[in-house]
């Protein structure tokens, strides 16, 4: 007996005479419900991603998309939204249907900084969504130009206490974690940073090169090849262990600067009101997806690490990001109009 027929039947027994009509109301307000949780996904499901096709984020969701259609039985479409640190998608998503067939793509930006970033958004990144599970966690790594007079990040912080505000950053943009990693790290380490501002980090990694800027905090993909060339040098990395491409960089944690320990990340999120049995369908999918060998290996090219935290876990990380970041920003001033 399915729930609907049991439904109908519990009312048959205890609502007495005149039953038809509610019975009827009943199939037509549970019935679609219970269709569309048991044929999910009964469409293409869409993965909205907060970027211009070609970054991180996209080949990412293209990665993840292309392994879910095969177990969901259904195509997995992206779409990309970039634009205003991924609030456009994150919008779009937060006002799509709940039926479990859109998807965002979501970042640190979306639902831990943007909020205190932003003067307003148009909307809450915890009232109007439901975090399914996390994807993909990076570090950052603090490079300087290989000609600079330090050689380690207490050799750092030395020089940059002699000189305040002298040593110059290069930031790809407020809110981006290249801009937040150095607000955190000159908090823990008491320093301050010139920051610079950059259209992205194709070109601050040219000024970097040239010498026209002292330091950088990216990802490790896009310094390592200068790293091997001897033109940067690696002083330390954000995240919680040390990165396997560059294994003689210490953590920050290891250089003696805890609290400036940190990951850039990615996960799901469904609009808010989707049924639980679609969210536990999904959460079961990309648990198992990010176990798959051949997941791993790309994630690990695109230089990040699988990220497996779902459901209240992952709500519990995003209410500690929210936070740590809040304060961060709070007191760096830093506001984006």
């Amino acid at each position: 007996m399915n729930r609907v027929n049991r439904i109908i039947h519990w009312v048959r027994r205890h609502a007495g005479g005149g039953v038809g009509a509610l019975s009827t109301a009943l199939v037509v307000a549970v019935a679609p419900s219970v269709h569309a949780q048991g044929t999910y996904p009964a469409k293409p499901v869409t993965f909205v991603i907060p970027a211009p096709p070609g970054g991180l984020t996209d080949q990412l969701g293209r990665i993840i998309g292309d392994r879910l259609s095969e177990r969901l039985g259904q195509r997995v479409l992206i779409d990309n939204r970039g634009g205003a640190g991924g609030n456009l998608a994150a919008e779009f998503v937060a006002r799509a249907a709940p039926d479990g067939h859109t998807i965002l793509m979501g970042t640190q930006g979306t639902h831990a900084t943007n909020q205190y970033l932003y003067k307003s958004l148009r909307f809450d990144p915890v009232k109007d969504f439901i975090p399914v599970h996390t994807l993909l966690s990076i570090s950052n790594g603090l490079v300087a130009n290989a000609d600079r007079p330090f050689h380690s990040l207490k050799e750092l912080v030395d020089y940059a206490k002699q000189k305040p505000g002298k040593l110059s950053v290069a930031i790809a943009g407020y809110g981006t974690s290249s801009h937040l990693m150095s607000e955190l790290f000159q908090t823990a380490a008491g320093v301050k940073f010139l920051h610079v501002l950059y259209k992205g980090s194709t070109p601050a990694m040219v000024d970097l090169l040239g010498g026209q800027i002292d330091l950088s905090l990216d990802f490790p993909a896009s310094t390592l090849p200068h790293i091997r060339a001897g033109k940067l040098r690696a002083l330390a990395v954000t995240g919680p262990a040390r990165e396997p491409t560059l294994p003689d960089v210490p953590t920050m944690v290891e250089a003696g600067y805890p609290q400036a320990q940190a990951v850039a990340w990615i996960g799901m999120f469904f609009p808010a009101g989707t049924p639980a049995p679609i969210v536990d369908r999904m959460q079961a999918e990309v648990a198992a997806t990010l176990q798959e060998p051949a997941v791993i290996a790309s994630i690990r090219q695109l230089g990040g690490a699988p990220f497996d935290l779902g459901g209240e876990a992952f709500a519990a990380f995003i209410q500690s990001e929210q936070g740590k970041w809040k304060a961060i920003i709070e007191r760096s001033g830093a506001r984006i109009e």
